[in-house]
């Protein structure tokens, strides 16, 4: 009775080894279009355009993100630069050593930038004779142009210097992704915060007694 139920029951094992060979090249193949998918995806986010910061001046709302490096463990120096001003006048960072330094990118279109300038403006009419100083580079091979800059100038009231990065080197070299983006730079000319967002002149106050105790500690 086995005999003869043998090649039956040899049929039947192919058969469901063909179904389970069949439904694991299948699950295989999904799996392989799922993973490609999610590579496609991770891929899409690389290299994407400069945007502005989400954010407001609303001092309930400060939702800006600030990133202290001021380990005495783990100190980086602000890499330096030379770039000019609207009247060609050559800045250059390492030459501010002995104050500190709001290092600020920014563009005209940028609404949060917009927003964050009046207070940039008060801040350093109030700070500028106490060893603070404020450098305001202008992405301007990611604005509209030179005369953009100067009529955002004359339209804010800036006094403080506002440089041109035209060729876009100076922001790849900090990294700039989204702006507003500042860097407090020590006396030192070290990086002490990074601040990505909007700040109103309440921060800025804030950042500066800040770096003012920390060497003041380091100091005593």
């Amino acid at each position: 009775m086995i005999k003869k139920l043998l090649p039956f029951i040899l049929i039947g094992f192919l058969a469901g080894y063909a179904f389970y060979d069949s439904l694991m090249k299948e699950k295989a193949s999904d799996s392989t279009i799922e993973n490609a998918n999610q590579t496609e995806d991770v891929a899409s986010g690389i290299g994407q355009p400069l945007e502005p910061a989400k954010n407001t001046n609303d001092n309930s709302k400060k939702t800006g993100i600030i990133e202290s490096s001021h380990s005495s463990l783990d100190v980086e120096f602000a890499p330096d630069f030379t770039l000019s001003d609207m009247n060609g006048t050559h800045i250059n960072l390492s030459d501010l050593r002995g104050k500190i330094v709001i290092l600020n990118f920014w563009a005209t279109w940028c609404p949060p930038c917009r927003a964050e300038m009046p207070h940039m403006q008060n801040f350093y009419e109030k700070n500028k004779d106490n060893g603070v100083e404020i450098i305001a580079v202008n992405l301007t091979a990611l604005d509209e142009g030179k005369q953009a800059v100067e009529k955002f100038i004359n339209e804010y009231g800036l006094t403080f210097p506002v440089v041109l990065d035209e060729s876009g080197s100076v922001g790849k070299l900090y990294e700039i992704l989204t702006i507003p983006t500042s860097y407090i730079i020590d006396a030192k000319g070290r990086i002490f915060q990074k601040f990505v967002g909007s700040m109103d002149e309440q921060i800025m106050e804030d950042m500066i007694k800040s770096i003012q105790m920390y060497d003041g500690e380091q100091e005593g």
